[in-house]
């Protein structure tokens, strides 16, 4: 598989898509309190790339479950298209969750039972989307992620790489404003790390989706438009 060219950077705009503003993350009490993150800001721009490249334990997790709406900070807010999240319910931070944001893991998670196809229907299906319009555009993006002749088949048919594009593709089929990516080429050799990468990276670009994505590969993130780490609780440019 030849590699394809490095995706050029984007120049950031005016408004973040994704804003935390000194957002704490605290464990314990008093007498043995862990800090997390401390006094963390953050902003990830529309069709910006930020890898955030920290070693297990610095609190990498929790800074993409906070940035998602999954955990609530000890201080601080997070803002999600200009709009405060930190003093909503439960259930708008769901509605926020399910229309503006997307999620791709280290492992697919996609439904066994289900095709290709079907796994990334059923995210617009309980969006509200009629079935005709949801299959033509989960078609168009198993085309854009070039897993389309793979539709039909159940994902124990599906190699890695093309696992992890459907996945990719179920994330922004509800077409949110941000994505937030742990690990996505993980469990990925090299070549088809940078491959599922690349179509990851064109798809940002293309949709101007603001992407925060965790990863131990330094070759990946140094392709990024910005490179981030957690030392001591603190988020830091690299």
């Amino acid at each position: 598989m030849n590699a394809e060219p490095q995706v050029p950077r984007v120049q950031a705009t005016a408004v973040p898509i994704l804003k935390l503003a000194g957002v704490e993350r605290h464990y314990g009490d008093a007498a043995g309190r862990l800090t997390v993150l401390d006094a963390v800001d953050l902003e990830v721009f529309p069709g910006e790339l930020v890898a955030l490249a920290a070693p297990s334990g610095a609190g990498k997790s929790t800074l993409l479950h906070i940035a998602g709406l999954l955990e609530r900070p000890d201080a601080g807010d997070v803002m999600i298209g200009g709009r405060a999240a930190g003093k909503l319910s439960d259930a708008e931070r769901t509605t926020i969750r399910r229309v503006q944001i997307g999620f791709v893991y280290q492992f697919h998670h996609l439904l066994g039972e289900f095709s290709a196809l079907e796994n990334v229907v059923i995210p617009q299906l309980v969006r509200g989307l009629s079935r005709k319009l949801a299959e033509q555009r989960a078609m168009q993006l198993l085309s854009y992620m070039r897993v389309k002749q793979r539709a039909s088949h159940r994902p124990s048919e599906l190699s890695g790489g093309e696992q992890q594009r459907v996945a990719i593709a179920r994330a922004v089929a509800n077409a949110p404003r941000l994505l937030l990516a742990d690990e996505p080429t993980g469990n990925l050799d090299p070549v088809t790390a940078g491959y599922v990468f690349e179509a990851l990276a064109k798809l940002v670009r293309a949709s101007r989706v603001a992407a925060l994505i965790a990863t131990h590969n330094h070759e990946l993130a140094e392709r990024m438009d910005r490179r981030i780490t957690i030392r001591q609780g603190k988020v830091v440019e690299l």
